[in-house]
């Protein structure tokens, strides 16, 4: 697009503050109003029967810099329906988690017209630990959240878009955190059995100062091929004084069925749930440790040290680069990480706060590499690399508080620096780079129940450190371009947020600009431009509790995706969704029964840059029932509840069959949505 068009746009931006200002108010006047304002898990004496008592989400005016950050406590996912534990992030509004292969393998996630890849633009934090892996042999940013325990997260909080300082690599798109809890209310000991040959143990022991979890799950999946997942997490958590130590252990092994091609499926070659390799799959493992302090709002202190290992073996075309053996690659690495991050904020005066922050991470990876096997042995290396990644940051932010403005502007200081050393010493070499961030945010509360935001930013994603440093393609070596360590992103956005006893809506029109969408593509072991990008869309969350044993929620987000500076008919960023609509109803129909629906539809996408191949919407519901008998509670979830077929995700690309042409074919490949299953469970607490 032209900079008139982005110019424009802005300007668009800036005056639907006015409609804002007026759009949530109204649609709050036509809210039925009650007083309920419960959001946790109430526990009763242990002679009652203990019940869920729901509502909206934390109520945030008055403390939010923005339209589009939140938290959701642990009373909104406590019966909540998941496929896998990566699904959890999905009830972060406009936020969708698909899968494209194994159970084991880290999710696609979509957010403001970003298919992220696993993570790129979208970070995630445990307990103050960063989740997402930078130079990973799969992909840039990797975010595997399958460790973790939903039923030990207390609250998740969400912030959309680059303005906040504390958020640092691979949140431009947005940034969440997950919080476990310091201990338990009770003891709880849970089993779960389903179709397909799922089973499912978590157990949770309170400690007094603390907790130790367990979750470990079996499952065949509805595939043709087994999956054949078996995977394990433990949890542990000690508080003494200002201090909590956490350890969290984690390993999977599964067998993967990627996505096929449609024309596999029509000529009958396999099913919908069949797949072209079935040697395809994984196995990864991560370990960490950690201390925090966080004694209060005005300090926070969190030292860490990771052990991450992971194995893909995977085939997306078959037999069009190797007619013999098959084109299977397998990307591997192992790692450690040291990092550590912190702040500090004084109170200067009733006005006036303030805050400084800084944070360090050393990734050092033993060995991550890319190699060609067949049936999951190494035939010959594409490439294999030792990379050391050491990265440091320093922010601080002024907030001014006046008696309806609110004011906060920050500055953020990054800086990266890279070794590569390479199989291949014309891919050898060191690297470094850094970038300046200011955010400005503001926030104007026009009534106790009604308030205002504009904000403005520069986040970032850092780029894989072998493409900053090579010279040449590892597979055909023929001249590339290195490619910059960081990758600047400026956003802008206004919004509105409207509570009042038991309903919330807000709504946020915003812009992002990516000066470049430079990625490391793992599957061929090069860096590819994609180019710059831009991105303007909206949002609204409307959550409602008519009763204090009733909620609605529902999550609309649309938008519109661009390249820059590309041909006319060129610009289109595949697997950019156009839209995304989540909502869900939660009701305790008795004192001890309660259901929970949910619901996602994901809009289309263009597939190619030409927009002449398009993904179709896709939607899938979920049901929850739970049913409290004394200590314990009685689960059934009816995951797909109406069966659908639609796809999970959907690509465009060439491959190749047996008998094919040796230049294959270009065709639609696509994951399915996983058949209607059911689960039963049955939890004890104790």
């Amino acid at each position: 697009m032209s900079e008139e068009y982005w110019t424009k746009s802005m300007k668009n931006l800036s005056l639907s503050l006015f409609v804002l200002t007026f759009m949530v108010p109204s649609i709050a006047a036509a809210a039925i109003w009650t007083e309920a304002e419960a959001d946790t898990v109430v526990t009763a004496p242990p002679e009652v029967d203990r019940i869920f008592v729901w509502g909206k989400r934390e109520g945030v005016i008055g403390e939010a810099v923005s339209a589009s950050q939140g938290e959701v406590s642990y009373g909104q996912y406590a019966i909540r329906p998941l496929l896998r534990a990566g699904e959890l992030v999905e009830v972060i509004p406009g936020l969708a988690a698909t899968q494209h292969s194994g159970s084991g393998k880290a999710n696609q996630y979509f957010l403001r017209g970003f298919n992220l890849d696993h993570g790129t633009d979208f970070s995630v934090s445990l307990d103050g630990v960063p989740l997402n892996l930078r130079t990973h042999a799969h992909g840039q940013g990797y975010l595997d959240l399958n460790g973790i325990t939903p039923e030990l997260v207390h609250a998740i909080e969400y912030r959309k878009g680059p303005y906040y300082p504390e958020a640092g690599d691979f949140s431009a798109a947005g940034s969440a955190a997950f919080r476990t809890f310091d201990h338990l209310e009770e003891n709880l000991l849970q089993v779960q059995a389903g179709q397909n040959g799922f089973a499912r143990l978590t157990a949770g022991l309170d400690l007094g100062s603390g907790l130790l979890g367990l979750d470990m799950t079996r499952s065949d999946g509805p595939w043709d091929t087994s999956e054949d997942l078996e995977k394990a997490s433990l949890l542990g958590r000690w508080r003494l004084g200002d201090w909590s130590f956490s350890g969290l252990a984690y390993h999977a092994d599964w067998t993967s069925t990627d996505q096929i091609p449609e024309r596999a499926v029509a000529g009958g070659l396999v099913s919908r749930l069949g797949t072209i390799d079935p040697t395809d799959g994984g196995k990864t493992s991560r370990f960490i440790l950690s201390a925090r302090s966080h004694p209060d709002s005005n300090s926070d202190l969190v030292v860490y040290v990771q052990r991450y290992r992971v194995s893909l073996w995977s085939n997306f075309t078959y037999s069009l680069e190797d007619p013999v053996n098959g084109d299977q690659f397998e990307q591997s690495e192992r790692r450690w990480i040291f990092g550590a991050s912190g702040y500090r904020g004084w109170t200067l005066s009733d006005a006036w706060r303030v805050r400084l922050g800084a944070e360090s991470r050393l990734d050092d990876i033993g060995a991550v590499g890319l190699y060609r096997t067949k049936a999951r042995r190494r035939l010959d290396i594409d490439r294999e690399d030792e990379v050391q990644e050491l990265s440091g940051a320093a922010w601080a932010e002024a907030t001014w508080q006046g008696a309806a403005l609110r004011a906060q502007v920050s500055l953020r200081a990054d800086a990266i620096a890279v070794d590569v050393t390479s199989g291949d010493r014309n891919n050898s070499g060191r690297a470094s780079d850094t970038l300046i961030s200011p955010k400005l945010a503001l926030a104007w509360r026009l009534s106790p129940t009604v308030e205002l935001y504009g904000d403005v930013g520069r986040g970032y994603h850092s780029n894989d450190a072998r493409g900053a440093v090579q010279t040449v393609s590892p597979t055909t070596a023929a001249p590339v371009d290195k490619v910059a360590l960081i990758a600047a992103a400026d956003g802008a956005e206004i919004g509105a947020r409207f509570e009042r006893r038991g309903f919330s809506a807000s709504a946020s029109l915003w812009a992002l600009r990516l000066a470049s969408e430079l990625v490391y593509v793992g599957d061929a072991g090069e860096t590819e431009a994609t180019g710059a990008t831009e991105r303007l869309g909206a949002e609204i969350l409307v959550n409602w509790s008519p009763d204090p044993a009733l909620n609605f929620d529902l999550s609309a987000a649309s938008t519109h995706a661009r390249y820059r500076d590309v041909a006319a008919g060129e610009d289109r960023i595949p697997n950019a969704l156009e839209y995304v609509l989540t909502g869900g109803m939660t009701a305790r129909l008795t004192p001890i029964d309660t259901i929970q629906l949910t619901v996602r539809r994901l809009g289309p996408a263009p597939l190619v840059e030409d927009n002449s191949a398009r993904s179709d919407p896709s939607t899938v519901v979920n049901f929850a029932y739970a049913r409290r008998l004394g200590l314990a509670t009685l689960s059934l979830d009816v995951l797909n509840l109406f069966d659908r077929d639609d796809h999970d995700i959907t690509y465009f690309y060439a491959s190749r069959l047996a008998g094919e042409p040796l230049d294959g074919t270009e065709d639609t490949h696509f994951h399915p949505l996983e058949p209607r299953q059911f689960r039963l469970g049955l939890r004890y607490a104790f």
